[in-house]
């Protein structure tokens, strides 16, 4: 029965390497520019409550749409490798809880912690936790697998040990919570639901567009009508359901070109997949009036309008890199692309050791044109030492 899940076209899909690393580029950018002043305000994330979306406010739904798209085809290839039922719920569980763990913390250690009470710098501690995740979760090879284990085990105890010495609250009596999940741990989340559904769907294209409208009228309804609360058994908060609904999206968009169970000529599936992006966003337009557009609060129409968005960035990149061909330039992308999770975490170490020693950029490079200038020059250091670190082996899997 396993066997019959989901069935993909053959081949690698070089278009979605391409959206993850322009994806994971583009963080890189808008998150140096959090910092900058006297620029435009649509290169900063809008107020929670401005009804409007900028260029920042679409990048975190590319990460979510691109966690959607490689839900087919990490479990058809776990599928082919043998795995039954119980090994993919194992193999869905471990990835969210990972994820989750590392949001968790990353939060924590932003906000919450009160330096006084810290036995250690909240830096210090950041540096510990981010060798934790590479010794629990990072790629390690050594002759003797009894190595390999005991660095995973140590990793894990340095985990237990930093949320036992971390102390918040205003008396610093409180430990680690969740104040928000964090990108990491939202994304655990909306990847834990949307695995589920596609699983509970069997990778079929109707059910999961079932289960996205789901998502939408549970928010729907957790907001206007006051009906969701008794239904917390499925999400735990509204967000999740939010942001599933763009992993769901790019469950879909897989499935629209990639379903080998579907006799479709590709222009029938670009049709398709423009069919289905001008129903996000004709929902988006019609949700508008009642929720507004807004990345904080993760309304639907912020979440439909962007799932739309990438749709038509990947149906784009696809008829580029695969169909023409064109795949020179995916090169400057593809250190980002092939370690995702080393990317997203550098910059954090970065700032964590910096701030350690008590470094920090020059006033200069925080406003306007120097400001923007320097964020594109550090988002390409960045992947510059991402490509150094794939080629020495570095990188983390989960």
């Amino acid at each position: 029965m396993i066997g019959r899940l989901n069935a993909l076209r053959p081949g690698r899909a070089l278009a979605v390497d391409a959206f993850r690393g322009l994806t994971f580029v583009a963080m890189l950018f808008v998150n140096e520019l959090g910092g900058v002043s006297g620029i435009s305000r649509w290169l900063k994330h809008m107020p929670a409550d401005a009804d409007a979306m900028s260029f920042p406010d679409i990048v975190f739904p590319a990460f979510l749409f691109i966690v959607g798209m490689a839900i087919p085809f990490a479990i058809d290839a776990r599928r082919r490798a043998g795995d039954d039922a119980l090994a993919l719920q194992r193999h869905v569980l471990y990835r969210a809880f990972a994820l989750i763990v590392m949001g968790f913390f990353m939060v924590n250690a932003e906000v919450g912690f009160n330096a006084q009470a810290m036995p250690i710098s909240i830096h210090l501690w950041s540096l510990l936790f981010y060798a934790a995740v590479f010794m629990c979760w990072g790629v390690l090879r050594f002759e003797k697998p009894a190595v390999t284990r005991g660095l995973r085990v140590a990793g894990a105890l340095i985990i237990v040990a930093l949320a036992l010495v971390y102390r918040g609250g205003s008396d610093g009596t409180q430990g680690m919570r969740p104040q928000w999940w964090g990108i990491l741990g939202l994304i655990g989340w909306a990847y834990f639901f949307s695995s589920e559904f596609y699983l509970l769907s069997r990778g079929r294209l109707a059910l999961l567009l079932g289960f996205l409208v789901f998502c939408v009228v549970y928010y729907a309804a957790a907001h206007k009508l006051d009906v969701a609360p008794s239904m917390k058994w499925v999400f735990s908060q509204e967000a999740h359901a939010a942001h599933s609904q763009i992993v769901l999206s790019g469950a879909v968009c897989s499935l629209i070109f990639f379903d080998a169970r579907r006799r479709a000529s590709e222009a029938q599936r670009f049709a398709e997949a423009a069919f289905f992006a001008a129903v996000l966003v004709a929902a988006a337009a019609v949700l508008r009036p009642y929720f507004g557009i807004s990345k904080i609060y993760a309304t639907p129409s912020w979440c439909l309008y962007c799932a739309a968005i990438s749709i038509g960035i990947f149906s784009l990149l696809y008829w580029i890199v695969d169909m023409r061909g064109r795949t020179g330039w995916t090169r400057l992308v593809e250190p980002a692309a092939a370690s995702p999770l080393v990317t997203y975490l550098l910059p954090f170490v970065v700032e964590a050791l910096l701030q350690q020693v008590g470094l920090g950029l020059p006033a200069a490079l925080r406003q306007g044109a120097a400001g923007l200038f320097w964020a594109g020059v550090y988002a390409a250091l960045i992947v510059w030492v991402v490509s150094r670190l794939n080629r020495r082996g570095v990188r983390l899997k989960i």
